[in-house]
């Protein structure tokens, strides 16, 4: 906490203050005087002295520590912003204890609706599938045709399971570097997620390439690639492969699209002209890896 200022007390205060006693569950004196929580009825609420409560509220303590911080969020009720900026006053990083969303917001399914005429799916944090559109189905493969945990992307990568992307030895060491840079920086946003951990555990069980990978704590985001998948019907198609992420809710949009007047764009068009419209297809929502 900063020395020349007690700007972490008066915030305490402040919070204290606008919190009554009923809200949380304590009774209220006939005649009571003060305004909000007492210092007493909060440290009893956080699990802490009442003197020590003061020596923070007066800045004669320093460096709350973790737990502490933690408890006071939970009994003033904080929102997750004011959490968070507790933390940064007390000169602490704030845990994230969130877990993975699962729901999909209209304004995304909106979006992949939209996108009809292109390969175009959702895909959590953990690389679930969570919906796709009809070109996707078709062009890509239909995750529904899998097991649950096949349908997860990390999982195909290094599971070594069949798949319509063609790739050189190079490519797929880029694309399986790429993909354990981003859980690792995933997992640093959502540490308490179990589906999350789950999966990163049962990866570092079956594959060698991910365990080497995840030791190295590379961190990063995967964005985009260029494919070459090679479709039963259509031909060989090149495509540009392009993540967009939907940063309130951590969802990834994933779409392919194939070079203007090109071979693998007419064959995209021609496709789409064949399924005109299809619904937006919504997958379950797995909590584990799926």
């Amino acid at each position: 906490m900063g020395a020349s200022t007690n700007e972490f007390g008066e915030t305490l205060r402040s919070w204290r203050d606008r919190l009554q006693p009923e809200e949380v569950g304590l009774p209220t004196a006939p005649h009571r005087r003060a305004r909000g929580l007492n210092r007493k009825e909060l440290a009893r609420l956080a699990g802490m002295s009442p003197d020590y409560l003061v020596q923070l509220e007066q800045g004669r303590a320093n460096a709350p520590s973790v737990q502490v911080l933690a408890a006071l969020a939970r009994a003033l009720r904080l929102t997750e912003a004011e959490r968070a900026h507790l933390f940064r006053l007390a000169a602490q990083p704030a845990p994230d204890d969130r877990q993975i969303s699962a729901a999909l917001p209209h304004s995304v399914r909106r979006l992949v609706e939209q996108l009809s005429a292109s390969p175009a799916a959702v895909y959590d944090v953990r690389w679930n599938p969570v919906a796709w559109n009809a070109m996707w189905a078709a062009a890509i493969s239909d995750p529904l045709t899998r097991p649950v945990r096949e349908r997860n992307m990390a999982w195909r990568a290094f599971a070594g399971l069949p798949t319509r992307v063609v790739r050189t030895a190079a490519e797929q060491q880029q694309v399986e570097e790429a993909i354990v840079a981003d859980l690792r920086s995933s997992s640093g946003r959502y540490p308490g997620d179990p589906g999350l951990v789950e999966l990163i555990t049962d990866l570092r069980e079956i594959s060698p390439r991910f365990r080497g990978l995840w030791s190295a704590r590379r961190v990063g985001v995967y964005d985009q690639e260029h494919k070459t998948v090679d479709h039963p019907e259509l031909g060989v198609l090149e495509v540009d492969c392009d993540i967009l992420t939907a940063h309130r809710n951590d969802l990834r949009v994933v779409v392919y699209t194939a070079v203007p007047g090109s071979a693998s764009a007419k064959a995209l068009d021609q496709l789409s002209a064949t399924l005109n419209g299809r619904p937006l297809i919504d997958g379950p929502h797995p909590h584990g890896p799926g």
